[in-house]
């Protein structure tokens, strides 16, 4: 920052008199130097199925988050509040930031007219809502005509592709739990695993079947089977295919395990059952296809990257007591960590 004075500035072209050359401005030339920049604000809201809530706005085609801009003296937290009371009859206090998002000033679709200087973004976490809270829902009688949760590998269709790209982003870092994503553009700038896989930007795999604890029944057929598969710190193994970004857990066979048991499974219309085994890992065999990435992940993350109906609320809890009968600690929601192509052993 350059040194600040009101009196007259000493000679700039002699650096020994005063100082470095150039370094001094008087307030009005400081402030005069900065760029001017926008700032907005909007909310991120899931549903508990984990898709996005989009608001259909009556000036423009795409979609939108909810919010808006801040206002002169306002804070970017209270701006959101402010606004989704505004557009959809909802208080509430959103103290928890996503992501900041820088946009150019020569990002298009900004009319020149409009003398678009460029602008901060403020993504703040609205959180997952009942299926009661979204019904007390009130729109306006201008501006917002509608509301949906749409599927997070449809927002690009749905929306201006840097609203897309931002939303996804910030969802990625709910997801994570370590913080703000800072962001440009929409991108990240640095990158985590679920950012540089791209999770997400393929419709999730949706098993809506009704949830079943123990083994599947002689008589059911089983469409396919999966594993709960423990690390020491309750961590459980997931795999992301590399070409579409989708989440799977693991076949049981697909690592060396002890203590396994039948979890539980998923039954419903599509005409078989999709059964779940408990264990804890004891190491990790070379990765048998480089097509998929291997990450440890908390069972929490497992359920928000999966589409699986309102039954997912008891899967995940039938996972937490098998993870408390294998002597297994809670884990900490930490951004997952993608695991070596080597072997590994605990």
């Amino acid at each position: 920052m350059p040194q600040l004075t009101d009196e007259a500035a000493p000679d700039r072209s002699a650096p020994g008199e005063g100082g470095a050359a150039g370094t001094w401005m008087t307030p009005e030339e400081y402030g005069a130097s900065r760029a001017a920049l926008w700032t907005g604000a909007v909310l991120l809201v899931t549903d508990t199925d984990g898709r996005v809530l989009v608001q259909s706005v009556d000036y423009r085609t795409d979609r939108l988050l909810p919010g808006g801009a801040v206002d002169a003296g306002e804070a970017p937290s209270a701006a959101a509040a402010r606004e989704v009371r505004e557009e959809l009859g909802i208080d509430g206090r959103y103290p928890r930031g996503l992501a900041v998002d820088w946009i150019a000033a020569d990002t298009p679709g900004y009319p020149p007219e409009m003398r678009f200087p460029g602008e901060i973004l403020h993504v703040y976490d609205g959180g997952t809502w009942s299926p009661e809270r979204i019904a007390a829902v009130r729109l306006p009688a201008q501006e917002i005509t509608g509301i949906d949760f749409a599927e997070p590998a449809d927002l690009p269709a749905l929306m201006d592709a840097g609203d897309a790209r931002r939303t996804l982003s910030a969802l990625r870092a709910r997801i994570n739990g370590a913080g703000p994503a800072l962001l440009e553009g929409g991108r990240p700038t640095v990158p985590t695993v679920l950012d540089r896989l791209g999770v997400l930007r393929t419709r999730r795999i949706a098993q809506h079947g009704a949830w079943h604890a123990g083994p599947v029944p002689a008589q059911l057929p089983v469409r396919d089977r999966q594993g709960w598969l423990f690390a020491p710190d309750g961590r459980v193994l997931l795999l992301i295919a590399r070409a579409t970004g989708a989440a799977h857990l693991p076949p049981p066979t697909a690592a060396p395990t002890a203590g396994a048991f039948p979890l539980g499974y998923r039954y419903g219309d599509d005409q078989g059952a999709h059964a779940r085994t408990a264990a804890r890992l004891t190491g990790l065999p070379p990765a048998a296809d480089a097509a998929y990435a291997r990450l440890l992940a908390t069972p929490e993350q497992v359920r928000e990257l999966s589409d699986w109906g309102p039954a997912g609320a008891h899967e995940l809890a039938a996972v937490h007591t098998a993870r408390t009968r294998l002597s297994l600690p809670a884990p900490t929601r930490t951004p997952p960590t993608e695991l070596p192509e080597s072997a590994a052993h605990w």
